[in-house]
């Protein structure tokens, strides 16, 4: 089943989260199996249900192993894209 998941992440207590964002982008942008879309209030990911929940768990839990931050997700069926 393919999906788009919405991201919102947020690092919390440094000065330094524009490159904390960045960086988790940039992660993601490396897994050939999925698309990855940004805008200017979030990240969106789209590909096959396990794979992005897969991707989001292991690189999730990573980020929270290491610091304090929240994470906001929107699941969704299928590719939810608007017609450019």
């Amino acid at each position: 089943m393919q999906a788009t998941i919405e991201i919102s992440y947020y690092p919390l207590g440094n000065q330094q989260y524009e490159q904390e964002v960045i960086s988790f982008i940039e992660k993601l942008r490396d897994y050939p199996n999925i698309t990855v879309e940004t805008n200017g209030m979030s990240t969106q990911i789209f590909g096959e249900y396990h794979t992005l929940m897969h991707i989001l768990t292991q690189e999730i839990g990573e980020i929270l192993h290491e610091k304090q931050a929240i994470c906001v997700l929107k699941i969704g069926k299928g590719e939810l894209r608007y017609p450019s």
